[in-house]
């Protein structure tokens, strides 16, 4: 059987606050495979968050194991956690996270720089990113001259450049207006039927229904872990919103 691409077995995270203890996560098991579709969902304080950056190689649990891609990354350093997150993980942030004062090519490339491409080189692989978002012909252009769907088509562009094993979305469309969130999640779909393992954190019921398994954390703990049956369609969720 295929080795999951991330498998955690019995992660906690435990945090202090001055005084207080909090226990962020509570022996999470969860394991996914290559190729998978999946929505981290949950109230505030759920967990969903601290979950995701342990998976995205951003912290570390305090107790508990977290294999990715065949490594066990839960004990690593930061610098070691860097090399993972640029080699492994694409990140795209509610936010977008691009440089104002950079062309949508130089935000896409950033990653290469890291990874040790030269000029040309990157601006190639950067382009053929931006194409496969459909936003070649805003290569030159900065974030500023662009609308918040294209400036997370960047981000998504960005996230991609890598080849990455995951690609992992924190609140993607929290930024958007309605419209332009359901053609972002068309473009997460295409990505996915490419083959692409793709990991949502949301709190949007109408964005989880996009991906094709849901993961709900309630209390730092999973309440439930089921196969999506309602997997939404741009066309059925236009009509309904």
């Amino acid at each position: 059987m295929q080795q999951p691409v991330i498998e955690t077995t019995g992660i906690s995270k435990v945090y202090q606050m001055g005084t207080e203890t909090i226990q962020a996560l509570r022996s999470v098991t969860i394991s996914i495979q290559r190729g998978e579709y999946v929505a981290f969902m949950g109230p505030s304080g759920s967990g969903k968050s601290t979950l995701m950056n342990i998976v995205g190689c951003l912290d570390t649990p305090t107790a508990g194991q977290y294999v990715l891609s065949g490594q066990d990354v839960s004990r690593m350093s930061d610098n070691q956690l860097a090399e993972v997150r640029n080699k492994e993980i694409g990140f795209v942030f509610q936010t977008f996270n691009l440089l104002p004062r950079a062309t949508s090519l130089d935000n896409v490339a950033l990653p290469l720089i890291y990874a040790g491409y030269g000029k040309s080189e990157r601006e190639a692989i950067a382009m053929e990113s931006l194409r496969s978002v459909g936003l070649a012909e805003r290569a030159k252009h900065r974030p500023n001259e662009l609308s918040g769907g294209q400036r997370q088509r960047v981000a998504i562009a960005r996230a991609l450049v890598n080849n990455p094993s995951i690609i992992l979305a924190d609140e993607p469309t929290g930024n958007l207006d309605t419209k332009t969130s359901y053609e972002i999640m068309d473009l997460f779909e295409a990505l996915y039927a490419k083959g692409n393992t793709i990991i949502m954190v949301t709190h949007e019921e109408d964005i989880a229904r996009y991906s094709h398994r849901i993961v709900r954390l309630r209390d730092g703990l999973v309440e439930s872990d089921m196969v999506n049956t309602d997997i939404a369609t741009h066309g059925h969720l236009a009509t309904t919103s």
